[in-house]
């Protein structure tokens, strides 16, 4: 994919860019920057934001501290037709108003939906305080608008590729699985473990680590027993009905015995008996195969 460059700007100068506008008022002198203090009931939600759950206690504990010190670090918002969008500190938001203040110290930027869309990303992505699939969906968003690699998208926010690899990865598993993930009902160990497996079985095996607390060292042991390429029969799936009438349709064609045994990772095999050399000839002979 062609990088996109409607900015003008590359991704270092939107970091760079972003972290200025965290600077306080006397660092914000550039002609794109202003200091106010807005009426909080002015100031929206951005679209763009990729936080979807806050956690309530820690919340409790910034509101806390806004009532007792006050905002110390200003918002930063854009103007959005007759109201404000915040750009960066979204939990200084909730908080503030969990505080009962009325009005807050905010710096307005004149960026374009491009620019706001990358600065709120790479704030929260830089900060890690985003579950594993905010997280992942917000690297994603990066490298869909942008137009990068995995690898410069690595170098850009101070990860390595395959940690970012192991992110993206999360977003192939089912919504029931992710849904878990926001939650913190399930850690990102966890989710890592079951990518690979059919849905079925890893939507199953979720419910089973919330149920039984597994942790991240005992799921990856369940998932290894599921796979494994000599797993017995005792831990096999039951025999489907479909199976037995498979099994019981080609032991009537082939006049011999059949077994299929199959597995909770989806997989298994197909066992054809013979008691003697003529009954194995007699096999080939019906699939064409000639022995030298």
């Amino acid at each position: 994919m062609a990088k996109k460059r409607g900015l003008g700007k590359s991704l270092e100068a939107l970091l760079a860019y972003g972290e200025q506008s965290f600077r306080a008022a006397a660092e914000t002198q550039d002609e794109c920057a202003t200091l106010s203090f807005l009426p909080i009931d002015q100031i929206e939600r951005s679209p763009y934001q990729p936080r979807q759950v806050i956690d309530p206690e820690a919340l409790s504990e910034l509101a806390d501290s806004i009532r007792a010190q006050g905002v110390v670090q200003p918002l930063v918002v854009r103007k959005s037709h007759d109201k404000y969008e915040i750009i960066a500190g979204e939990r200084r938001l909730h908080a503030a108003r969990l505080a009962g203040l009325t009005v807050v110290p905010a710096v307005i930027r004149h960026v374009s939906d491009h620019a706001a869309m990358t600065i709120a990303l790479i704030e929260n992505i830089q900060r890690e305080n985003l579950n594993a699939i905010e997280m992942a969906e917000a690297m994603q968003k990066l490298i869909d608008e942008l137009g990068l690699t995995h690898q410069e998208l690595a170098k850009s926010i101070g990860k390595s590729r395959a940690s970012i690899t192991n992110y993206l990865r999360l977003l192939s598993l089912p919504i029931e699985i992710k849904t878990l993930l926001l939650q913190k009902q399930l850690e990102m160990g966890h989710a890592r473990a079951l990518i690979g497996l059919p849905e079925s079985i890893q939507t199953r095996l979720a419910q089973q680590i919330v149920e039984k607390n597994l942790s991240v060292r005992e799921t990856e042991q369940a998932v290894k027993r599921l796979t494994s390429p000599a797993l017995e029969t005792s831990e096999a799936l039951p025999i489907h009905p479909d199976i037995l009438h498979v099994t019981e349709s080609l032991s009537r064609l082939l006049k011999l015995k059949v077994e299929i045994k199959s597995r909770a990772s989806g997989s298994g095999k197909v066992i054809i008996k013979y008691r003697h050399l003529d009954e194995l000839e007699k096999l080939l002979a019906q699939f064409e195969v000639v022995v030298a």
